[in-house]
C-alpha cells in the first residue's frame, strides 16, 4: 500500500514559470550555475544552488550559503514570484522531448513507505551529497526539487490523468534544452481522493532519479518527527515531494564510460587480450551504439569496434546481468584496473544524451578507451528494485531531467 497525498503547492506566477525553472541543482558545477545564474537573475538555481549569490570563493557547504537559501525563497513567495495554493492540489506534469511525452502526478509520498520498503531503491547513496541537501531542505524547512517516482502502469489512474489534461493548463513552455513542460491543477475533492485510493492499492514506487534528494527529506522528516513529542504522523514533515510517473512512459538512456588510460597496454593488445570473453568487430571511424544487450562499442586511436560477450560471460542474475556488471566485471576491473568505479579516478562517466562527440572527445585527450553502452531497460531496474538489490554506479541516465521550481513542499 503506497500513502500518497496532495499538498498546498507553492510554484511560480504563471509568467515566470519559464524563467524560474531549473535543471536539478546537481547537474551543474558551481561555476555554471553562477553563470546561469547571471544570465538568468530568476532560474531556481539561486535557491538549489545558493552560493551562485555570495562572492566567489564562498564555501558552498558554509551556513551562510543556506540562510542565503531560506532568505531568497521567503522573499520570492513575498515579493509574489511564487504563489501558494489554497487547498490540497495534485499536479500533473507532463514533458516532451524528441516527440515522446511522459506524463507524471506531483505529489507528496511518505517517510514511511521509504522507511519501510514500500519505496524501493537501487542505488547507494554517498553521506557526503545527503548531509548538503539535509542542510538545505532543514534551514529552508522545504522540499525545492522533488523526486522522480515511477510505478507499473494504472488504467484508472491514466484516465484521470488524459481527462484532466483536455482542460486548460497553469503552465505551458518550451525550456531552452527543447523540452516542452505542461502543468495542470487537481483540486476537486473527488479527483484528490480517486488518485490517492488508486495509489494505496499499489504495493510498490520506484525511485527513479533522485536517490540523494529522497534519502535527506526522509532524514529531514525523521529528525523533526524526533523533535516532536506530540507528532501525529499527519505533519508535512512526514512527507516529501515527488513526481510519480508510471514506467511505461519512461525511457533510459545509456550511460557511457571513458577510462583515460588504457592501463599499460596499446590499444591492439587491449583487444587482443579481451577476445577470449567477446566477440570483437571494426566498425571504423563512425560512432557505434550497441542495438543488443551483451554488446558493446569500443573506440580508442580515432577508431570503434564492437564487442559481443560470449554466452559464458552473461548471466541470469538481476545485478550480474546488466551490462553495466558484464563490462565492469569482464573487462574494466580485471584488465583495466577499475577495482571500484564509484572512487577511482580514472573513470568517466557521460551520459548517452551528451552523443559521441563528448565520448570520443574525453577519450582523444586522455588517450584512454571509451565505452558506448546499451541501455539499462526499466524492467531491469523493477526487477532489481523488487529483488531488495543495488546497481552499480551510473547505470541509468533518465532524460527529460524534473524542472526544480515548479513545485514547492513547505513544512
Amino acid at each position: 500500500m503506497s500513502i500518497i497525498r496532495p499538498f498546498r503547492g507553492i510554484r511560480p506566477k504563471k509568467e515566470l514559470a519559464s524563467s524560474i525553472a531549473a535543471l536539478p541543482y546537481d547537474v551543474y558545477s558551481s561555476a555554471e550555475a553562477r553563470e546561469i545564474v547571471r544570465a538568468n537573475p530568476l532560474s531556481f538555481l539561486k535557491i538549489d544552488r545558493a552560493e551562485t549569490l555570495l562572492p566567489e570563493g564562498t564555501d558552498m557547504y558554509s551556513s551562510q550559503v543556506y540562510e542565503t537559501a531560506r532568505d531568497t525563497l521567503d522573499e520570492m513567495i513575498r515579493d509574489g514570484s511564487f504563489i501558494q495554493d489554497s487547498a490540497d492540489c495534485y499536479y500533473i506534469y507532463a514533458l516532451t522531448m524528441g516527440g515522446r511525452t511522459q506524463t507524471g502526478l506531483a505529489a507528496c509520498a511518505s517517510i514511511d513507505d521509504y522507511t519501510n520498503g514500500v519505496i524501493l531503491r537501487h542505488e547507494k547513496t554517498l553521506d557526503a551529497k545527503e548531509q548538503d541537501r539535509i542542510r538545505h531542505i532543514d534551514t529552508c524547512s522545504a522540499q525545492t526539487g522533488p523526486i522522480f517516482l515511477t510505478h507499473r502502469p494504472d488504467d484508472a489512474l491514466r484516465r484521470i490523468t488524459e481527462r484532466i489534461k483536455s482542460g486548460d493548463s497553469l503552465y505551458d513552455f518550451t525550456s531552452p534544452d527543447g523540452v516542452r513542460h505542461q502543468v495542470w491543477k487537481i483540486d476537486d475533492p473527488d479527483d484528490t481522493e480517486r488518485i490517492s485510493r488508486i495509489y494505496a492499492g499499489i504495493s510498490h514506487l520506484y525511485i527513479a532519479d533522485g536517490h540523494h534528494r529522497a534519502a535527506s527529506a526522509v532524514k529531514v522528516g525523521l529528525s523533526r518527527r524526533a523533535a516532536d513529542p506530540d507528532f501525529s504522523g499527519t505533519e508535512e514533515y512526514n512527507f516529501f515531494l515527488c513526481v510519480l510517473f508510471p514506467s511505461d512512459e519512461l525511457k533510459i538512456y545509456s550511460y557511457d564510460r571513458v577510462v583515460t588510460d588504457k592501463n599499460g597496454y596499446t590499444f591492439a593488445s587491449f583487444l587482443d587480450k579481451i577476445k577470449d570473453g567477446f566477440d570483437i568487430t571494426l566498425v571504423g571511424n563512425r560512432p557505434y551504439r550497441p542495438a543488443d544487450k551483451g554488446e558493446f562499442g569500443i573506440y580508442s586511436d580515432s577508431t570503434w569496434y564492437r564487442a559481443r560477450a560470449h554466452s559464458a560471460l552473461r548471466s541470469d542474475d538481476p545485478v550480474s546481468g546488466l551490462d553495466v556488471s558484464l563490462l565492469q566485471d569482464h573487462i574494466l576491473a580485471p584488465i583495466l584496473g577499475i577495482r571500484d568505479p564509484k572512487t577511482d579516478p580514472r573513470i568517466r562517466f557521460v551520459g548517452e544524451i551528451k552523443g559521441f562527440e563528448a565520448l570520443e572527445k574525453m577519450a582523444d585527450a586522455s588517450g584512454g578507451i571509451a565505452f558506448s553502452m546499451h541501455p539499462t531497460s526499466m524492467e531491469e531496474l523493477l526487477r532489481i528494485a523488487d529483488s531488495d538489490r543495488l546497481m552499480p554506479p551510473k547505470s541509468t541516465w533518465f532524460e527529460p531531467k524534473l524542472r526544480s521550481g515548479l513545485f514547492i513542499h513547505r513544512f
